[in-house]
């Protein structure tokens, strides 16, 4: 077994969001000493961020508060541990150039995973809102692979949870569900503990070093309009389907102001024209499923099963 101090160290940007908190509790559960570089707490912080501080102190996590423009600090911290990963939101994805930069000047990080774990950028070409997005992220992985950092690149698809509450409602009392598209376009949803435990993984791995890990488990595949009959099943409710079409997801997303355009973009990328799944695995493509199989991905089931039973809070990404 591998010793708690040969562990690598892990640093992690954007911990305290949505989902670096689950990525913070993965790395502490793994065994790992684990460092969180957050916005400094202040008199106007959101109670729900100074009482995920107070949480991740009590598992033994080491905050360093701090800005991304203070470079000394962040060099100065980079050179405590081994790895880096990166959970920022959309309005910092060009921000991470600056912890790109001071990597190279630390010289000690073993692998990089910037804020990725979505769709796999360099296969799609979604509406021009959500493109001008995933364009910031490309602009960040040919930073890192001109400077020839060890990386790690994730495409993690659909967070599971956070989709489900989009699509199902679930917290509300309802008698209908929106339906965008067809219905039929296949996405990949993967819970959220399942990500972040896989990436934790995934860091240390020979097998991974400067490669794109794609997360599409075959249990992870589901359709809105099959999700929709699977939590009727289980829920015993019936819904009316109200059809959002293709051409009105467009039409939103050039009428909307940034950034609520955004949000739509993504809706018509993923689950209107199925991006996600509309390109195939060849034989150079890793996929984590094939990569770790005895690791369980939670099926879309038992995704549902946790709803039924404690079912995850409604949660909104940050484009602003």
């Amino acid at each position: 077994m591998e010793g708690e101090n040969t562990k690598p160290k892990i640093l992690i940007f954007g911990g305290t969001g949505y989902l670096g908190k689950y990525m913070v509790k993965a790395s502490v559960a793994s065994g790992h000493k684990t460092f969180v570089y957050a916005r400094p707490v202040t008199q106007n912080s959101r109670t729900s961020k100074v009482e995920i501080h107070k949480e991740f102190q009590g598992i033994g996590v080491t905050i360093i508060e701090g800005e991304l423009d203070e470079h000394e600090k962040i060099v100065s911290v980079l050179k405590e541990v081994d790895v880096v990963i990166s959970t920022v939101a959309y309005p910092q994805f060009l921000d991470q150039l600056k912890i790109v930069d001071a990597i190279k000047v630390a010289g000690n990080i073993k692998r990089f995973l910037p804020s990725e774990f979505g769709c796999e950028e360099d296969r799609v070409r979604p509406l021009p809102p959500f493109e001008a997005c995933l364009e910031t992220k490309r602009i960040v992985r040919r930073a890192i692979e001109a400077a020839q950092i060890p990386y790690t690149f994730v495409s993690a698809n659909l967070c599971g949870a956070y989709f489900a509450n989009v699509l199902l409602r679930p917290s509300e009392s309802h008698d209908d569900v929106v339906v965008y598209g067809s219905g039929e376009a296949k996405a990949v949803f993967n819970y959220e503990e399942d990500i972040a435990k896989c990436t934790i993984k995934v860091i240390n791995d020979p097998r991974t070093c400067n490669r794109i890990v794609i997360y599409r488990p075959q249990a992870s595949i589901i359709s809105q309009l099959e999700l929709i009959s699977l939590w009727e099943q289980k829920t015993g409710w019936n819904f009316k389907r109200v059809h959002v079409s293709e051409e009105e997801l467009v039409k939103l997303s050039e009428t909307l102001p940034p950034p609520e355009d955004i949000p739509i973009s993504i809706i018509h990328s993923a689950l209107a024209k199925g991006d996600l799944m509309n390109f195939e695995l060849g034989e150079d493509d890793i996929e984590a499923s094939m990569l770790y199989p005895d690791f369980k991905f939670t099926t879309i089931d038992q995704l549902l099963d946790i709803f039924l039973i404690d079912p995850p809070k409604p949660a909104r990404t940050a484009f602003e």
